[in-house]
């Protein structure tokens, strides 16, 4: 390996897909344009999310960083948390890790499988200035906001919540008869929302269970959305659809949400997945996969 490769390891939950680089180190610092090419999925290695850990400053675990494919960086992203607490966890030989985020101090735990990890994700932020919002609304449990015409929209009323990043979720009786890669946009970018928002299509299927598809903001539809799961297990409970213990279905499999009343901590449990090790050249950021198993 040359000085100017960098090595990484491609990670998912549930399919959110990430590539992780270890600046522990080494700094590894690539520009908003660098970060495009690489997650771009027909000329880079692909990613929803580009992750760079660093040394925590506050002396923990890790500090993780959080870029979307189209190189912005962003505060949270649960199945990133669970990822990188998986490779803590394992490189340590740990059954806990503490992550620091721009978001706040994350906590990853490891459970009976060895691929699946439950993260603490913290309080939710429920009030109009904290998701934020543009204006005040004091009930967030169904804001008005609606797409379509006025006297029979397509989407209205969403709940909004804050896991470290915006959500707001459309509950509908079926979510297979809503266009999100149409609408997705348009509600990602809507006035209301002056840092964007994610937009998720929640649909109860039965008792504590609920199927959901995501709009990312920053990088579209996703198999899986790690905080949007946790903002549609809090959004269901309050307006009581559910209980505080869900399972929420993506496209990419189940996530378990339990919303404590102890603590009013939201508790995350899923699958993570290391798929190939590689090397990417800082310069002209072609890469390669390493042997199997190599890292």
């Amino acid at each position: 390996m040359t000085s100017r490769e960098i090595p990484f390891v491609k990670m998912n939950g549930l399919g959110n897909d990430f590539v992780v680089f270890d600046a522990r180190e080494e700094p590894v610092r690539l520009s908003e344009k660098q970060i495009a090419a690489i997650g771009d999925r027909q000329s880079g290695i692909g990613f929803d999310q580009m992750i760079i850990v660093e040394p925590s400053p506050l002396g923990l675990d890790a500090f993780m960083r959080i870029y979307n494919r189209d190189g912005s960086q962003v505060d949270a992203c649960g199945n990133a948390t669970r990822c990188i607490g998986r490779l803590v966890m394992e490189e340590r030989d740990i059954n806990r890790a503490t992550i620091q985020t721009n978001a706040g101090i994350l906590k990853a735990f490891a459970t009976d499988d060895e691929i699946r990890v439950t993260v603490d994700m913290g309080k939710p932020r429920l009030e109009w200035q904290d998701i934020p919002l543009a204006e005040e609304f004091r009930d967030t449990r169904a804001i008005e906001l609606q797409i379509g015409p006025i006297d029979a929209p397509v989407l209205h009323s969403p709940a909004v919540v804050n896991m470290g990043n915006p959500h707001a979720i459309f509950f509908v009786d079926d979510i297979e008869a809503h266009d999100l890669a149409r609408f997705g946009p348009l509600l990602e970018h809507h006035p209301v929302f002056p840092e964007r928002a994610n937009i998720t299509l929640a649909q109860i299927t039965g008792e504590n269970e609920i199927r959901a598809i995501v709009w990312e903001r920053g990088v579209g539809l996703t198999r899986a959305c790690g905080t949007a799961a946790c903002a549609t297990g809090v959004a269901a409970a309050r307006k009581r659809l559910t209980g505080r213990s869900v399972t929420v279905t993506l496209p990419g499999g189940p996530l378990h949400i339990e919303w404590r009343e102890s603590d009013d901590h939201v508790m995350m449990t899923g699958d993570t997945e290391v798929e190939f090790f590689g090397t990417l050249d800082a310069d002209t950021l072609a890469w390669r996969r390493a042997e199997q198993g190599a890292a």
